[in-house]
This record gives C-alpha cells, structure tokens and sequence, in this order.
C-alpha cells in the first residue's frame, strides 16, 4: 500500500495543495494538485473561512495518510508571516481532528530534498517536482508546485509504509527521533 501525502504551501491569498501518492520503492504518482484563493479585499475571517473550507474539502475528498505543511518563519513583510501563520494554524488543525501525522519543514529542507541544493529557486523546484512525478511540465502556479515538493520531501523523510489502520508507519528510528524532539521541548518549556 501507497503513503498518500499533502502538503500545504500555506498562504492567504493563495494556498497551494499538492497530494500524492509514494510508494515503497520512493516512486511518487501525483493524485491532485491546485491552489485555494481568497478574495485580497474580503475581511480576514471571510478569507479564513475560505481557505479552510478548501484545505477540508481536499481532506475529505483525496483522504491522505500524512499532511506537510511549510514551516512559517519570519520575514519582512509582518501581515504576510501572519497570514501564513493564520492558514497554517487552519491546515494544522484541520489534520489534527483527522488524527493525521503533520510534518514541518522549512524551504530550504524541501528544496535540498528535492534537488539536492538547499537555495534552488522556484523554477528548478517546479521542474524537478515535473521530473519525479513523471509530468511533460512543471505544475502551476509555483504554490501548488511548492505544496507538491513539500509532500514529496515528507513522504521521503517518514516513509512510505501505512500501517493497516490507514495510518503513516514509522521506523524505529523515526519513533527515537520523535520522542527526543518531545523530550527537548519539555525541558525548554518555560516554567509556570
């Protein structure tokens, strides 16, 4: 059995959506792809609203094993980090009531991951997204192309086993690495 995988390239105006299929042997078949929209001049609930009712119409509709999502980090521009933050909290929590693995991972580790340079710019991710989902050409817009590099750069990090239930399977090693993440955490958590 195939590891289904979307990733979430998490923004306001437009959110990309990538889903796709890994197997065992790390060959990946793209299921589905596209970008969510919301309206630049609506109230920032509507948006909200809009691009949450999307992220759980591709939950519901494609029933992946294991979400990516792109790591927010800081930029310039303080309403964009927000926003991306915003839909991010949406795509997490949406995986969450489906008691779904998320994985975080920064551009910079879906770009080493999928063509082996950590700076790679958007169009050599975009072709080599083409080249290893077997597509004539890059996905568009470069949203989607990003959420579809995220999804293989976490089906590639966890795996693609499923265990019976449905669920991401996890190597021992992956378990080790996850319960020392946990355990640091613990131990910089502030105090109350």
């Amino acid at each position: 059995m195939s590891l289904r995988v979307l990733g979430i390239d998490p923004g306001l105006t437009r959110c990309g959506i990538g889903v796709i299929d890994v197997a065992s042997n790390r060959e990946a078949q793209l299921v589905h792809f596209g970008v969510l929209r919301s309206e630049a001049n609506a109230e920032i609930e509507a948006r909200l609203l809009t691009i949450s009712r999307g992220i759980e119409d591709v939950l519901d509709t494609h029933a992946p094993h294991a979400v990516a999502v792109e790591r927010v980090f800081a930029q310039h521009n303080l309403r964009t980090v927000m926003g991306t933050a915003q839909v991010s909290g949406i795509a997490l929590a949406a995986a969450a009531r489906r008691g779904l693995r998320v994985g975080h991972h920064t551009p910079s580790e879906v770009k080493a991951a999928i063509t082996g340079y950590g700076s790679a710019d958007k169009k050599q991710v975009a072709t080599m997204v083409a080249r290893v989902l077997r597509l004539e050409s890059p996905p568009t817009p470069a949203d989607a192309a990003d959420a579809l590099a995220l999804a293989l750069c976490h089906a590639w990090r966890i795996g693609s086993r499923v265990t019976p239930a449905g669920t991401a399977a996890e190597t021992p090693a992956q378990r080790a690495w996850q319960d020392a993440e946990r355990a640091s955490r613990k131990r910089s958590a502030p105090r109350a």
